[in-house]
C-alpha cells in the first residue's frame, strides 16, 4: 500500500508539559485510520501538529514524500490537507454557503469548485436546505456537517477529523459516521480522531491507541475492537 501520511517520532510540547512523546504512525492512501484513547490522552494534539497548528520539537511528519512538518497551517491545507477542527468551529455570522466558499478560497478552478459544491449538498441536503441561513442559528449537527462541507471545500486528499461525534444525538452520530465511510470510498483519506472508540473503530481499516502521549496500540481495527484489553479500556466491555 502506497503511503500518504508518515508521523515519525514527533515530541510535542505546551510550555514545559511533553503532551506527545515519541509518536510514530502512518497512514495509507485510501484508509479510514482511527485515533482512540481516554480524554487528554493527545489525540487532538496529534492532529493539530499534523495540520500545523502546532509545531513538533523533534521528528517528522511527510505527506506524499513532502516534509510538511514545520510548514504554515495554510500552506499544508495547499498540499491537501484539511482539518476539521474539534468543536465544529463555524463562521456562525455568515451564511452556511459562505462558509462553504470560504473552505474553497485556496482554489481558482471554478467548475470544478461548482461540482465539489454539489457533492457536498449531496453527502449533507441539509446544508442544501439551509444554504442561506446564518451559520450560528444551525444545530450542533448541522453545524458538524457544515464543518466536514467546508473542509471537503478544499479537495483534501487527506481528510483530518477532531471529535465529529462531539455531543450529538446517537441517531446522528450515525448518519455523520456514514456520510464520513462514503467520503473515503469516493477517495478521500480519513485520519480520525475519536471518543466514541465503538463507532470509530467499526469505520476504521486501522487503529492507534494513545495513552498520555504515546501508543500503546495499534492494529487493524476490527482486531482491536474484539481485543479484551481495548474492549475493557475504551469499549465498556
Amino acid at each position: 500500500m502506497e503511503t500518504m501520511l508518515k508521523v515519525d517520532d514527533i515530541n510535542v510540547y505546551y510550555g514545559a508539559i511533553h503532551a506527545i512523546k515519541g509518536i510514530s504512525l502512518e497512514v495509507n492512501k485510501g484508509e479510514i485510520v482511527t485515533l482512540i484513547g481516554a480524554n487528554g490522552a493527545g489525540k487532538s494534539t496529534t492532529l493539530r501538529t499534523i495540520s500545523g497548528l502546532l509545531k513538533p520539537k523533534t521528528g517528522t511528519i511527510t505527506f506524499e514524500d513532502e516534509v510538511i512538518s514545520g510548514t504554515a497551517a495554510h500552506k499544508i491545507v495547499e498540499v491537501g490537507v484539511s482539518q476539521v477542527p474539534e468543536g465544529r468551529r463555524v463562521f456562525s455570522n455568515m451564511t452556511v454557503m459562505e462558509n462553504l466558499e470560504m473552505g474553497a478560497y485556496i482554489r481558482n478552478d471554478k467548475s470544478q469548485i461548482k461540482l465539489d459544491l454539489d457533492k457536498v449538498f449531496h453527502h449533507f441536503p441539509r446544508l442544501a436546505e439551509r444554504k442561506k441561513q446564518e451559520a450560528g442559528t444551525l444545530s450542533g449537527g448541522e453545524q458538524q456537517m457544515l464543518a466536514m462541507g467546508r473542509a471537503l471545500m478544499s479537495a483534501p486528499r487527506l481528510l483530518l477529523l477532531d471529535e465529529p461525534s462531539m455531543g450529538l444525538a446517537p441517531l446522528l452520530i450515525k448518519e455523520i459516521f456514514e456520510i464520513i465511510k462514503d467520503i473515503n470510498k469516493e477517495g478521500t483519506t480519513v485520519l480520525l480522531v475519536e471518543q466514541n472508540a465503538n463507532m470509530a473503530l467499526s469505520i476504521a481499516n486501522r487503529a492507534y491507541v494513545l495513552e498520555t502521549g504515546q501508543i500503546s496500540l495499534s492494529g487493524d481495527a476490527k482486531e482491536l475492537a474484539a481485543s479484551e484489553e481495548v474492549r475493557k479500556a475504551y469499549l465498556g466491555g
